[in-house]
């Protein structure tokens, strides 16, 4: 009990220094899911609502991915998958996407684990139809994932996340973002995971915080029943 309080307090004043610096903050409500349909094969659905501001009333992008995963190891996979990118102006009427961006996005993902403490490693290669315009972007995100109360993470763990993500064009400037990221998960059932965190994202000459929240939740579709 010592530790978890101990890290949930330190993310709460990191996250209250945060928030203090930036009087521009956002929110980030998401949902992500692995499906299995098979032993090699699983399909990942994906909905990120995303806003200007702090209160979920000004929507910046509405974000929707889905991909078919293919399951070389338990700790290693690759993914072929779309996705449907909204974006709307600040302050607008909101009634439909200012900007539409088609995404065809390819990643692989592999984990291992040092004592208790999990690494994630993601490589992500996304062609992006924005309009009239195209443009390719590569990714690479180093997540670790430490259990507070437990030696792994299972049901009934509260864990730690930290991610550092980084953007990179193919052209033009070739730094396109960053992003940071820390907040604590609970893993409420052996396929649902609760994650509440800050992101800072550096977008070449501005930065912005986000408060996010999470909702994991992962089915086998294989246990169906008619």
């Amino acid at each position: 009990m010592k530790i978890k309080f101990n890290y949930s307090i330190g993310l709460l004043f990191w996250g209250s220094m945060f928030l203090s610096a930036q009087n521009d903050t956002g929110n980030w409500l998401m949902y992500f899911g692995t499906n299995k349909i098979s032993d090699k094969f699983s399909i990942h659905t994906e909905a990120q609502y995303r806003n200007h501001t702090i209160s979920p009333t000004n929507i910046e992008q509405l974000l929707l991915r889905t991909g078919l995963n293919y399951h070389f190891r338990p700790n290693a996979s690759a993914t072929f998958g779309y996705a449907h990118i909204g974006n709307y102006v600040y302050k607008s009427e909101q009634k439909s996407p200012e900007v539409e961006e088609h995404r065809i996005w390819q990643q692989f993902l592999t984990t291992n684990t040092i004592g208790r403490v999990k690494f994630e490693h993601r490589y992500r290669v996304e062609e992006r139809f924005i309009e009239d315009d195209f443009k390719m972007r590569f990714r690479y995100r180093l997540m670790v994932f430490v259990p507070l109360n437990k030696q792994k993470i299972e049901t009934g763990t509260l864990y730690l996340g930290i991610y550092d993500e980084l953007f990179i064009n193919d052209k033009r400037s070739f730094f396109d973002r960053n992003r940071l990221y820390g907040g604590l998960g609970y893993q409420y059932a052996n396929s649902i995971h609760f994650q509440v965190g800050l992101l800072r994202q550096e977008v070449q000459t501005t930065a912005k915080t986000f408060l996010q929240f999470g909702l994991i939740y992962n089915t086998d579709l294989r246990n169906t029943k008619d």
